[in-house]
């Protein structure tokens, strides 16, 4: 995983923020497109087989059928509200006492597979003000990432290496081009551009800090 280049692999992701609502209650939205060089059947089963999962991601339990609840280990669980195979699914994503939706869409693209990832959440003024989008987006590009390896390899994703990643000069580079771009991708939206490269810079902080680093300046 450290082998990637993290200028070209960073910008294989487009990057949109929405500006949108639930319930009368205002949410943000991050969109991530990626295209694969994989057709829809097998992107399809490398995000939805429970058995496949885990050599990219994480491990799944649960039902993984409409109105089943799933539950990724150490991280979000929820409800399956929609599937279509090969073409979209949709969950609820709860962490941490929150609920926020996800959206994956999948169609043809170029002898491959357009993905589109939609993630709605509630706005929280002070983390949004902190962080901006690349918390959860940059996330999301290093789970997008290790999905083009498993997809152009095969083979599992070292779980070792991927815990680690970000900490490399490899990885480092891979967030601070991710997080710029979902800093570019707020201020579009509407948010000031300075603050957006200040939430980036804070996002980049986050994800290239070791633990006990963190730890000890908090």
């Amino acid at each position: 995983m450290t082998t990637i280049d993290p200028v070209s692999t960073a910008g294989l992701v487009t990057r949109e923020v929405r500006t949108g609502s639930r319930d009368g209650a205002p949410t943000r939205i991050a969109v991530a497109r990626r295209t694969y060089r994989a057709d829809r059947a097998q992107v399809w089963g490398a995000l939805t087989d429970a058995e496949r999962l885990p050599r990219w991601f994480l491990p799944v339990s649960g039902d993984l059928h409409v109105g089943g609840r799933y539950q990724l280990e150490g991280n979000a669980g929820g409800v399956v509200e929609r599937c279509e195979e090969p073409e979209s699914f949709a969950v609820t994503w709860e962490f941490g006492g929150m609920v926020s939706w996800l959206q994956v869409h999948l169609s043809p693209a170029d002898g491959g597979t357009a993905l589109e990832l939609v993630h709605e959440a509630p706005v929280d003024p002070g983390f949004w003000a902190q962080f901006g989008p690349g918390a959860v987006g940059v996330g999301w590009d290093l789970a997008l990432m290790g999905l083009g390896l498993h997809l152009d390899s095969g083979a599992p994703v070292d779980p070792a290496l991927a815990a680690t990643f970000t900490l490399t000069p490899e990885g480092a580079e891979f967030v601070r081009r991710a997080a710029a771009g979902w800093g570019e991708a707020a201020a579009a939206d509407g948010d000031d551009p300075t603050a957006a490269r200040e939430a980036a810079d804070r996002t980049v902080a986050f994800y290239t800090t070791p633990p006990s680093e963190d730890a000890a300046g908090s």
